[in-house]
Parts: C-alpha cells; sequence; structure tokens
C-alpha cells in the first residue's frame, strides 16, 4: 500500500531522514518509534507531502507520489492527523469536520458525519463549541475525526497520546484499533512505545534518521536493545 524506498530528507544542512525504507501492507497497523530527534515526524511529513525530501521514493498504491503537493496526496485517501492536533480553534466542532471533508464531492459526507459522531459521542455533544475550548483528549479526537472525514484508506498518526493522561491514552488506543478494524490502514508514529507495539502488526524503530530494528510488533518488544533504551 505504501512503500518507502531510501528516502533522504534535509533541513538545511541537517540530514534528517538518512536512507529510511518501510512498507505499510494494506490492513496493517505500523508503528514508527524513537527518541525525540530520531526523524519520526519527518518522516510523516515528506509522506504526506508538507516536506520535499532530497531523494527516494515514496509510493502509495503504487503510484509514486514523492513530488505531490499535500492536498493531492489527500485526494489520493491518504490523511494525516500531525502531532499537537492542529485543530481550527476559532472554528467549531463541526466546521472542523467538515473541513476534512474540503475535497469530497459525493453525497455521504452527512453520514459519514454521523459516523463520527457516533465514534466521538462527545464530539456530538459539543458539535457546535468553538474547537479550541476542548480538552486536549477531544481536540485529539477531533483531529481523528476531521481526517476521517476525508475518507482515507490510509492514516498517519502523528503522537495521538501527547499531553494526555493514561486513561484517555487507553481510550485513544482503542479508537485507534477500532478505525483499523473498520478497514483503515494504519502507520502510527508514537513515543509511547509500549503502547504503540502493543497495537501494531509491524514496527520500525528509528534512531537518529536510521531504522536500526524492524519487525513483527512482538518480536521488535522483545528486543533487548529496543527494550533498554525504550520500554523500560
Amino acid at each position: 500500500m505504501l512503500k518507502v524506498d531510501h528516502l533522504n530528507v534535509y533541513y538545511g544542512v541537517i540530514h534528517a531522514i538518512k536512507n529510511v525504507s518501510f512498507e505499510v501492507n494494506q490492513g496493517e497497523i505500523v508503528a514508527l518509534i524513537g527518541a525525540n530527534g530520531a526523524g519520526k515526524t519527518s518522516i510523516m511529513h515528506a509522506v504526506s507531502g508538507l516536506v520535499k525530501p532530497k531523494s527516494g521514493i515514496i509510493s502509495f498504491m503504487g503510484e509514486d507520489i514523492t513530488k505531490l503537493h499535500a492536498h493531492k496526496i489527500i485526494a489520493r485517501k491518504l490523511a494525516q492527523v500531525p502531532e499537537g492536533r492542529r485543530i481550527f480553534a476559532q472554528l467549531t466542532v463541526q466546521d472542523n469536520l467538515e473541513m476534512g471533508a474540503y475535497l469530497r464531492t459525493d453525497n455521504k459526507i452527512n453520514e459519514d458525519l454521523e459516523k463520527v459522531y457516533q465514534r466521538f459521542p462527545r464530539l456530538k455533544e459539543r458539535r457546535n463549541q468553538l474547537a479550541g475550548t476542548l480538552s486536549g483528549g477531544e481536540q485529539q479526537m477531533l483531529a481523528m475525526g476531521r481526517a476521517l472525514m476525508s475518507k482515507p484508506t490510509l492514516l498517519l498518526l502523528d503522537e495521538p497520546s501527547m499531553g494526555l493522561s493514561p486513561i484517555l491514552v487507553n481510550e485513544i488506543f482503542d479508537i485507534i484499533k477500532s478505525i483499523n478494524k473498520d478497514g483503515v490502514t494504519v502507520l502510527l508514529v508514537e513515543q509511547n512505545a509500549n503502547k504503540a507495539l502493543s497495537i501494531a502488526d509491524r514496527a520500525y524503530v528509528l534512531e537518529t534518521g536510521n531504522v536500526i530494528v524492524s519487525g513483527k510488533a512482538a518480536d521488535v518488544a522483545n528486543d533487548s536493545k529496543v527494550r533498554e533504551a525504550y520500554l523500560g
């Protein structure tokens, strides 16, 4: 479904991503884990068209999307939930969700809006509330709901548990599993390695822009170096 081949990303003279290759197969949850500065978000931004790679190829559903602009990538049903949520604080909850469907021309937008409200009942209760007044957990749900309104086949989730209480972290990860069960493939960037590996099918471990370990999530979780560095 998604294949990243020898990706290199620079910020000026800083070589942030160094020949990274990985793939995500349809139906999977694939986790990218690593410390701050490892390059996880840079990879997500490159895949979603927000950062242009120096070299390498990113293909989605067999099409080279390396040089496509972000809005054209979204139109191909690949959506990102960014780190820090990035909701439209001065718009209502419902306006934010409808913004997620801005490229759609089909007649099922209202139907999908109701599906999002079924998945996130708290958003329905607050549909006319300004998004900036929501709690952190509610804003994360809104960011996820907004992305789902684009009807993605692949959902990129960047640090969905950041800043949330342990109870809300568990709830968000349960939601990620349910989204995947409903047929959406997930690429998950997450500092909470234990939680990420507990729901992922496969995982890649990044360190200073390089993939240092990869494999089935259970095998990665049992890797002694990974356990010492990231799992405690």
